[in-house]
Formats: C-alpha cells, sequence, structure tokens
C-alpha cells in the first residue's frame, strides 16, 4: 500500500514534549546534535540527543512552530527522554510540557498520501500539496484542527498528522473511507529499513555513537557547545572502529536481529570464525525481493563486497555487504 498507494499508521504510542520559553531555542541547541537555530518557523528537523560520552540517548523530531518547539520522541524512550530533557533544562528559562496524551498522531504514507490530504482538508484551509518536505503548518482535515507535517519513516512521502485525541476514532475511519489502507507496525518496520532508517534499540542506543551509525551528518560541531560535543568529535578524528553496513545475504537464510556476525578471514585484530559482529535488524524485503540485513562489523569489513558470515541456526552463511540504501526515498524536495 505504502510503496504503491497509501498507508495509514496510529503511531500515538510516540512522545510529544512542547518546549517553550525565553530560552527554547538555546536549550535545544544545547541538548540535540542539530542545528536548531537553522530550522526556521513552519520547518522540521532530524536530530540525536546524545550523552557526554556520545552515545545515543533517542533520535528526535524537532518542529519549529510559533513561540514552541515540538519535539517527537521514540515511543520506549518516552519517560527516559522526558527525564533526560529535564535534568538539562534546570539552567534554562524553559518550560517542558508533555503533549502523548492529549494528543494523537496518525501517519499519512504514500506516493498517494498528499491527493488522500488534500480532499479532507477544509476549503481555504491551506495548502499541503504546495508542502514542502519537512514543513510544518497548521490546518483542518474533516474540520478538525490538525498539525500537519511532511514527515515519515518510511522512505516515502507522507505526512504526520498531530490532534486531539477526542478526533482519533473519527478522523481514522474518515481517512479509511477516502482510500487509505490501515497498516500496523511491522509493516512500518519493514518500510523503514529499505531505506536504512535507523530504529532505536537496534542501530542506534546508548552504546552506539552517530559516527558509527553513518549518522555524523546529524552532528553539527562547529555550532558552538552540546551535550556529547568533545567525546564526539574526537570520535569523528580518529574515525570509528566499526560502522553500521548494510548486507545481502549469499548463502541461503535469513538473517535476524543480534544473530552473530563471524569473520571468515584473518582480520588486524581477529581470526577466521570470531565473532566481529552483530545483526542489527535482517528480513527478506517486501520490495526487492530478497533477505537483506544491518550489522555492526569492523570498518575494514564495511566496504562493498567484503563478506562475513552470519551465524543462523548455529551455521555459519555467507553475507556480502552491499550499498546502503537498499531503497532509495522518494521524499517530495
Amino acid at each position: 500500500a505504502v510503496r504503491q498507494g497509501v498507508g495509514l499508521f496510529d503511531i500515538s504510542h510516540m512522545g510529544r514534549f512542547m518546549v517553550r520559553g525565553p530560552q527554547a531555542e538555546e536549550f535545544l541547541q544545547y541538548v540535540a546534535t542539530c542545528d536548531v537555530s537553522t530550522i526556521p518557523l513552519g520547518q522540521s528537523n532530524y536530530g540525536l540527543l546524545c550523552r557526554p560520552d556520545g552515545g545515543i540517548v533517542d533520535d528526535i523530531f524537532i518542529y519549529h512552530l510559533p513561540d514552541e518547539y515540538l519535539v517527537v520522541v521514540n515511543a520506549s524512550n518516552r519517560e527516559k527522554d522526558w527525564q533526560w530533557l529535564h535534568d538539562h533544562a534546570e539552567d534554562f528559562d524553559v518550560e517542558i510540557v508533555g503533549r502523548s496524551d492529549r494528543w494523537a498522531m496518525l501517519a499519512v504514507q504514500g506516493p498517494g498520501a498528499e491527493a488522500l490530504l488534500v480532499q479532507a482538508e477544509e476549503t481555504g484551509a491551506g495548502s499541503l500539496g504546495s508542502m514542502p518536505f519537512h514543513e510544518v503548518a497548521l490546518s483542518a482535515l474533516f474540520g478538525y484542527t490538525t498539525l500537519v507535517a511532511r514527515t515519515g519513516y518510511t522512505g516515502e512521502d507522507g505526512f504526520e498528522l498531530f490532534f486531539d485525541t477526542v478526533h482519533a476514532e473519527d478522523l481514522w475511519d474518515k481517512l479509511v473511507a477516502l482510500g487509505a489502507k490501515p497498516c500496523g507496525l511491522g509493516a512500518r518496520d519493514s518500510l523503514r529499513f529499505e531505506p536504512c532508517l535507523s530504529l532505536y534499540g537496534h542501530e542506534i542506543g546508548d552504546e552506539v555513537n552517530p559516527y558509527e551509525a553513518r549518522l555524523g551528518w546529524v552532528v553539527k560541531l562547529d555550532k558552538g557547545d552540546f551535550v556529547g560535543r568533545q567525546a564526539l568529535a574526537q570520535i569523528k578524528a580518529e574515525g570509528p572502529a566499526r560502522r553500521l553496513t548494510g548486507f545481502e545475504m549469499v548463502g541461503k537464510g535469513i538473517a535476524r536481529g543480534d544473530y552473530p556476525v563471524h569473520a571468515v578471514g584473518a582480520g588486524p585484530t581477529w581470526q577466521p570464525g570470531q565473532q566481529i559482529g552483530v545483526v542489527t535488524t535482517g528480513m527478506p524485503s517486501p520490495t526487492l525481493g530478497r533477505p537483506l540485513g544491518m550489522a555492526y562489523v569492523p570498518t575494514a569489513l564495511s566496504a562493498e563486497g567484503s563478506e562475513f558470515d552470519i551465524i543462523i541456526r548455529g551455521k555459519p552463511v555467507r553475507a556480502r555487504a552491499i550499498k546502503m540504501p537498499f531503497y532509495k526515498p522518494r521524499y517530495k524536495k
């Protein structure tokens, strides 16, 4: 549905926090790795929260709204991120307000998303059709006040909707009636996997730094001080010892998350058959029709064409490093 038409996801389990006050921008600039000062009003950006040692607390989306910022965090980290943000807010004149329970969040994703939402939009409410990628605006869908962002987690064009939870069931039903196909979180996982979008607890986590996760582009070391900056500058200068690497199965088998990765030949610090890494996500790609995966392996083995073994049910099965992403995202620019 999402690769060819339009899919509908209930992602209300995600965390939603409002950050407001005279120092909202300065505060977010200090806790996030991206340059918040460059996010214009009505735009959004992807960022990371990092620990002082460079480990990733979470990946987030920051939306710049009038007089405040909306920060969307991963569902599994709602309480952790809430506490982490408050712990770092003491020296700033800011207020952090939870919206996770008061706002529902739906994702309308796929090449047909724009045409469908334009039908749902109240006449004169705005023009969702002309919204560029990452823009966010207040609109009215079926008469309900809705914050609409042209963002998503599928590798396709699409929108994410924020609105009062009391309207959630009605809005869902109306979008389905217009032709949106209900999709589950399992489908969302395969959709994010194909364009190699990271998932917390798999590709990223407290023990993973942005450079080994191929997220160095989200770290703006030249913007001034922020949590983790010193450690991240050192990691960048030295180069990461391991890298997130995409692979295809050469032998028969399907790799899954947490499967061990073993060396085929000897290397600088390993012997043949020694464990050198771990699979973060693996599955048969529905779009590409073959078993693919992502794994952390030594940087020397992260180049395209490198081979290693995935241990599947106790037996080594050959895999080969390939170019990432597996599927080129089709966002509206």
